[in-house]
């Protein structure tokens, strides 16, 4: 294995000078003033950072980190505000796990997360790149983190062909190679930096990049073609429909889905199963049933999804349908963002003089 190469000290003294700011980091002056991040802040921004970009991150932590400011507060919040909260996010089923590790520290554990990744990883929704990611960054612990950031930086540095997802072990362990004595936690934050800023997917900024003279990759002129990934299967699409019942107050029907699955524990407008063909029109409640022109279309990991949306009013519904939300209490952020296009569809044909008062 090709590990004659370090690039810690070159990457350690660009991080210095260029580390990004985040809320929940702590800047490497200070860190090597001996303060630490709250491990608390570390874990939440960790899990909102799954799947989502920094700048979308930011909003939500800020948001969360006023509203709930310890993890005890995490705790003992209701699962419908937290829901609620995330909505927006994604990938839903984080914050169910975020609630139950909450709790579980909480009451396990006085509210203090575990130092090392083996225990860290008993706690749940935190798998090994999480794990490895609070042990560095909130106790400065050996632990070498791996995201799709380090797995490009390393690919290049040491020319790595070998398409992801199988050569991740290999960058694994390249990536632990190259760990230095001491400043774990900057160290790590260090390369997921250079990889965000200067080593991009596309438009790499090699000029400015501290470890150019060490990449393997920009020698042999290969660095933008890295790493080769092995091509995903075609996403399917499935169909449905979305169904918007209005009383004649305003007030909108919203069901909350099962805890588990897709957009587990989240409020949404009542639907038809999504399937491989257009959906049958299957209303929830007999109704004179609008069709509406415009369809939503939206994309989740692993298939594509196109929604017709139907509105109708009605003034009852059976209660477990849903139950109707007024205008003052409606809040279309709290929608998962499917959901929140079904709405913007739907309110202009309600009209504009009806529709609640978004934030």
């Amino acid at each position: 294995m090709p590990n004659k190469v370090n690039i810690s000290t070159e990457l350690l003294t660009w991080y210095d000078a260029h580390a990004r700011e985040m809320p929940w980091r702590v800047p490497p002056q200070a860190r090597l003033r001996g303060e630490l991040p709250d491990p608390y802040h570390v874990w939440l921004s960790e899990v909102m950072l799954q799947q989502t970009t920094v700048a979308a991150v930011g909003k939500y932590f800020h948001d969360f980190t006023t509203r709930w400011p310890r993890i005890q507060d995490l705790a003992a919040a209701q699962d419908a505000d937290v829901m609620a909260a995330w909505a927006g996010l994604g990938y839903y089923a984080r914050a169910r796990n975020l609630l139950k590790c909450a709790r579980f520290v909480t009451s396990n554990l006085n509210g203090a997360f575990p130092k090392t990744e083996r225990e860290l990883m008993k706690l749940p929704g935190i798998g090994p790149y999480t794990a490895a990611a609070i042990t560095a960054i909130a106790f400065d612990g050996r632990a070498s983190v791996l995201d799709g950031n380090v797995e490009r930086v390393m690919a290049r540095i040491f020319a790595i062909e070998n398409p992801l997802p199988g050569a991740k072990e290999e960058l694994r362990a390249l990536a632990l190679s190259q760990m230095p004595n001491s400043r774990y936690g900057d160290y790590a934050q260090a390369v997921m930096d250079l990889g965000a800023t200067i080593c991009t997917p596309r438009r790499l900024q090699c000029a400015q990049c501290p470890i150019r003279p060490k990449c393997r990759a920009h020698a042999q002129g290969i660095a933008p073609d890295l790493p080769n990934k092995t091509p995903k299967p075609k996403k399917p699409t499935r169909h449905g429909i979305a169904y918007v019942i209005r009383r004649d107050d305003g007030a909108l029907l919203l069901t909350r889905r099962p805890d588990r699955g897709l957009l587990g524990g989240m409020l949404c407008w009542p639907c038809t199963d999504w399937g491989d063909v257009d959906a049958a029109h299957r209303p929830p409640i007999s109704a004179d049933w609008q069709a509406l022109n415009a369809e939503v279309r939206h994309t989740f990991t692993h298939f594509h999804l196109h929604l017709k949306v139907m509105l109708a009013n009605a003034e009852t519904a059976p209660s477990d349908l849903g139950q109707f939300v007024t205008l003052r209490e409606f809040n279309p952020d709290a929608l998962p963002s499917v959901m929140q296009k079904v709405w913007n569809i739907a309110k202009h044909q309600i009209g504009a003089h009806n529709s609640p008062k978004e934030t």
